[in-house]
């Protein structure tokens, strides 16, 4: 969410609409929201991304409103999540940790460095160290996402072939979640050497959280993957939401130009302008 927000905030600067963003700067304990967490809110009042959800939501929109109207650069709120707390902060939560949250406001004629300091990058995860993922993984990384290649051949995921990517090596497409945390914020790419690292990948990427899920291989063949996942027990609304053939339909060929087919989706994704992503 924090990168399709950045998207909206830039909107926001170019068209000289004022906005506040509130991020979760730092959490101890239990919190509804990791860290980074965003919520923007412009001045309708309209607002995009959370900071948790439930009480520390509705404080923080509170406060929010507030500094849309006292235009007051930046503030920042110490929250105590605790059903027995008392005190400034205090909100009746079961979480039991503590939240900082940190509000500026954002002038769009004097933006200040908010542009630079807000740009994110989004976690890309390509499974398959082959012809096509050499080929994209340079691209992604000139659009803001982090890299990481997951092959189950050592030959094919290290740091010699990809050298500014994160690479992992598993004892098989079975294994290739093990060392990784995918958000809602994460791009998956499928593009294994074939149809049997395609399926046990996909099988666990549709239990993942996940932005974008994209698999490569013909309409048939991933029909026939489709049917097996039905028979295992999905739905077939899970499977309408995986990108497939993936890529953007500009009758890509070669390595490179898949590349550039992939690359363009995940923009379209990562902007909002998708019916799959809503």
């Amino acid at each position: 969410m924090a990168d399709k927000i950045s998207y909206i905030a830039r909107k926001f600067i170019e068209e000289n609409v004022p906005f506040v963003i509130a991020r979760v700067i730092a959490t101890e304990g239990s919190a509804p929201r990791k860290r980074d967490a965003v919520l923007l809110m412009n001045f309708e009042e309209k607002t995009w991304g959370t900071v948790g959800g439930g009480l520390i939501e509705f404080e923080t929109e509170k406060r929010c409103r507030e500094q849309l109207k006292t235009k007051e650069k930046l503030r920042t709120y110490e929250f105590v999540l605790d059903e027995n707390a008392t005190g400034e902060g205090a909100l009746a939560m079961g979480c039991g940790g503590d939240a900082t949250i940190q509000i500026q406001y954002v002038d769009p004629k004097d933006p200040g460095t908010f542009v630079e300091d807000f740009k994110t990058s989004t976690s890309a995860y390509i499974f398959g160290g082959g012809h096509v993922a050499l080929a994209l993984d340079p691209v992604l990384r000139h659009i803001d996402f982090d890299t990481t290649i997951i092959d189950d051949r050592a030959e094919y995921a290290n740091e010699e072939r990809f050298p500014e990517s994160r690479t992992i090596v598993c004892e098989n497409f079975d294994h290739c979640f093990d060392e990784i945390e995918p958000d809602e914020d994460s791009f998956l790419i499928i593009v294994t050497r074939g149809h049997r690292g395609d399926l046990q990948v996909l099988r666990q990427a549709l239990r993942k959280p996940h932005a974008y899920l994209g698999m490569i291989g013909s309409r048939h063949k991933n029909s026939i993957l489709f049917e097996q996942l039905l028979k295992e027990g999905f739905a077939q609304e899970e499977l309408d939401k995986v990108y497939t053939p993936i890529g953007l339909d500009i009758k890509s060929e070669t390595p490179e130009e898949i590349s550039i087919s992939i690359a363009a989706e995940m923009i379209m994704v990562r902007a909002g302008h998708n019916e799959k992503c809503e």
